[in-house]
Formats: C-alpha cells, structure tokens, sequence
C-alpha cells in the first residue's frame, strides 16, 4: 500500500456493476463513486456500467439514481449530477446468457480505443452469491480478465456459506483469476474508526509496551442493531448472527486488535498477520459451545414507543425457526501476547442501542492506595474505540476531583473526529471503491482468511443447526439479548460495556 493514496496510479477505468438495479448500488455504490468524483479521486476517464435485466435507457436509470444520491450522498444535493451521470450507463443484460458478455467484451475494446490504452477493468457482484461462479467463468470464458493487472472483481458477502462451500468458491476462483485479482469486500473494514486502530495502535510507542497479556484484562467487542431483520426474513433465516456478522465483521475487528505488527504497511502482510490471530485462536469442542457460546433470537415488543414484532412472526421466517438473531462468545487467543485473555464478541438485532464498540480493560492497579471513601466510582483504565454511532477513542482514566478532599472520579481522554476534524469522514464504500481501482488489497479479506473464520466458527455452527433450542424467543426487543449472554461474563467477574445513548443511531 502506498503512504498517500494516488490517484494516477488507476488510469483509464471501465467498471461494471452486477446487481445494477439493487438496493446496494443506488443506496452505496453510486453515491460513493459520486463522492470520489466531487472531491477529485475518480480517474479522468472512466465510465460505470450498471448491468440488469430491465428495460432502461441511460437517461432513465441516471434519473433513478438521482433520488436516492440526493438521499444517501453524504454530500448531499446531487449539484454536479449532470457531469457525473454522463460517465453512467446501463446494460440491459442476463447473467447466464453468453450473449451479456460478448457485448461487454465489446464495450471494453470500443472504450480502450477511445481511452487510446488498455483500461482497468472492475467487475463488482452485487448479487446473490448463487451467480458468483456463474458471472466469474463466462468473465473468463469471454476473456474479460486475461490481464491480471489491469482486471478486477469484487465479491460482496456472504463468501460461502460455510467451511466447505467456501472453499469451492476459492478453487473455483483460483483456476480463473489470480490472488492479486479478488477483493473480498468487507464495508466494516472501510470504516474511518476501524483503520484507525491500526495507526492507533502502530503510530504510537506508548501503547505497544501495554497491549499484552500482562496489562489487559479482557476485550470485548459489541455489535448491536435496533433494527429487526425487515425485508430480509428470508435471506437471514438461512443465515443467521453468526454467518452475517460474526464470520466477518466482527472477526475483522478481533484481528485488527490482536495482530502483530506488520514489517510494512504492503497488504500482504497486513494480512498475513490478521490470518494468524485466526489460526492461533483456540478451536471449540462440543463442550466449549455449550459453556462458551451463546444464543438468542428476539421477541415482540416495543422500541421507540412503537410495537414490532418478534422474529418469528417477520416475513419470510419460518414459524418455527431455529435461527439466532443474537450470538454472544468468548474467545481465546493460545499466543504469546494473549495467552489467558478472554476476548468476548457480541452481536445482535433488536437491541436496546445500535452501537459499533471495541472495548479494552486494563488490569487493575496492583496496589490501591487511597482510602475506601475517596474512590466510590472507581473504574479500571479501559480503552474505548467507537465506531458508531459516534465515532471516538477515548482513555478512561481516574483523577482527583477539585476540592480539598481526596475524591478520585473516572475521566475520559477522548480523540473525537466531530471536535477534531472539520472535514466530513468519507463513507465506508468511498474508501474501498478507492482501494479497488488502486489496487490495494490491504482492507480486503484473502482467501485463506475467509476460510479460516469459517473454521473457527464452524462447530458452533454445526452444535446450534443440529440441537434445536427450546428456549427461543429468550429475549424481547427493545432489551440487551438473553440473560445467559450476561451470564457469560459474570463468571470471569466482568459485565457487558455500553456507551451512553447520547447521539441518534445510524442504521
């Protein structure tokens, strides 16, 4: 990865979108890439093409994706539309018809020969991932992606549904493109808050003496949503808090957090160090799933004063289903630096607060000194990374209250973009659509990295498919999950952080 990103570097760029006419390309991609374009990053040359099955003209899909720019641009009213939209087009194309790449081929050649060189090429699958292997082989049958160097294409999650099938998408991925071809996208890595953990932890010498077994206590990282399942019932039924959230995202951020330093910042080493956490993390018996794991699935009741139902009554969810919408685990890391440290991970929907929090606790002073009275609100050191709804670090730290009595409160140390920085933080796809026509694999997740996550999960996937749970529902909407995810904790002696709900929350 270079030190600055630049621009020069991604040249002429065709990019195509599959999935054109979904939720993900009017919601994200296309206000992304009309970010980049207001402030500079978009190549000189480039053209996007959304491929789809219904019958638009360029002018009618640009006029589509206008409102929702206007909506869900964070630069707001769309005033340089015009310019951007004349780089738009749709294709109206069939995925499994040979026809759909022939003319995409076509559409390459007649954009090279006006770009007067080989342009970059990037394939983003939007689609549900029963198309991957479908698109990936005609892309190469149609010799779409014989250059490794100038083509690209981006898978969006899920990458397999489990140990086995992921596995086959990869061999089947590595007999058509290279390694350095696949990005694996994960928008949680894209996050402002979540690539600075990195500089966070390696830019500052006064950390790394401390970010060991002999100093933390515990980390624990929770990822919670007030929103229910929605119009996606059917989706998750058939996936689940453990493949939609914890097999990516929240792994993602335990492997930020307990990586070793990298020689440099290249993206292969990045992530060589982010795959062995997840090979040195302690692999679960069926006894450990029982003691360990944790799971939920939410009932009706009320949130924000208004009724919801429970998640069997959701559309699209069978009546009896067996699906967690609520995982809570302790992990342990058998290394070196984390011997003995409990890392507990926690997602779930329907929550009481939607929040993105990594929390590290410190060790308690070896010695208090001060006399019982003068530290009621004692709290052990903790290190807060919030990625949402606010996004913060903050150092909690105790000090001596003014006055003439010896009274120590708690008080944060806190690093908060809004008072920091006047300029807006690029959303999450901005960065890795960046990343991507750059060549940068850094925020990417590799192959033997996705499968890795899948084996670490898997017999906790297996113990909860095979031993239905009759307990379900177990915690109501509008609440913190079940008891026994608390339960969880209070064995070791510690209980569940969160943040106060000072801010609304973004969905």
């Amino acid at each position: 990865m270079t030190t600055t990103k630049d621009l020069t570097q991604s040249g002429p760029t065709i990019f195509f979108i599959f999935g054109g006419t979904g939720d993900l390309t009017s919601r994200k991609l296309i206000p992304a890439l009309y970010n980049l374009f207001l402030e500079g990053w978009m190549p000189e040359n480039f053209q996007i093409v959304a491929m789809g099955r219904t019958q638009f003209t360029d002018e009618k899909f640009r006029g589509e994706l206008l409102t929702d720019v206007n909506k869900f641009s964070r630069s707001g009213e769309a005033k340089q539309w015009d310019s951007f939209s004349q780089h738009i087009h749709f294709h109206v194309s069939d995925v499994q018809d040979p026809k759909t790449y022939k003319e995409m081929y076509e559409r390459v050649q007649s954009f090279a020969q006006v770009a007067g060189t080989e342009p970059n090429v990037i394939f983003y699958l939007a689609v549900a991932p029963r198309f991957f292997a479908t698109i990936a082989e005609n892309l190469a049958a149609y010799k779409l992606t014989a250059n490794p160097t100038k083509s690209r294409i981006v898978f969006e999650k899920p990458f397999g549904h489990d140990l086995e099938s992921a596995k086959e998408l990869n061999k089947l991925l590595s007999g058509i493109f290279t390694e350095k071809q696949i990005y694996r996208i994960d928008h949680y890595l894209g996050k402002e808050t979540v690539q600075n953990i990195l500089a966070f932890r390696f830019a500052n010498s006064i950390l790394e003496p401390i970010w060991n077994r002999n100093y933390i206590e515990h980390v624990q990282i929770s990822v919670t949503e007030q929103l229910g399942v929605g119009d996606r019932g059917g989706y998750y039924d058939d996936s689940g808090a453990l493949r939609d959230m914890v097999q990516n995202h929240i792994l993602q951020l335990l492997c930020l957090v307990a990586m070793e330093a990298p020689v440099n910042f290249g993206a292969d080493d990045v992530r060589n160090r982010k795959v062995d956490v997840l090979n040195s993390m302690r692999k679960f018996s069926p006894e450990d799933v029982q003691k360990n794991a944790v799971r939920g699935q939410y009932s009706k009741g009320w949130m924000q004063g208004q009724e919801v139902p429970g998640y069997r009554e959701e559309k699209g969810v069978k009546k009896e289903s067996n699906t967690e919408t609520f995982a809570a685990i302790k992990f342990f890391i058998d290394n070196w630096r984390w011997h003995g440290v409990p890392f507990y991970l926690r997602t779930g929907k329907r929550m009481h607060q939607s929040s993105s929090v990594i929390t590290i606790q410190f060790k308690d002073v070896p010695h208090q000194i001060f006399p019982t009275g003068s530290s009621e609100g004692w709290q052990q050191n903790k290190l807060i990374i919030s990625i949402q709804p606010e996004m913060s670090i903050r150092l909690k730290m105790q000090a001596k209250r003014p006055g003439l009595d010896m009274i120590l409160n708690p008080v944060d140390m806190i690093f908060d973009y809004k008072g920091t920085y006047t300029t807006e933080t690029p959303e999450a796809y901005e960065t890795l659509l960046l990343d991507t026509m750059l060549g940068d694999q850094t925020h990417f997740m590799r192959g033997d990295q996705v499968e890795a996550a899948w084996e670490l999960l898997m017999p906790i996937i297996n113990a909860w498919a095979t031993k239905k749970s009759t307990s379900f529902p177990n915690y109501s909407a509008d609440s913190w999950g079940p008891e026994s995810a608390d339960a969880l904790l209070a064995r070791d002696g510690f209980h569940w952080f969160t943040l106060p709900q000072t801010s609304k929350p973004k969905h």
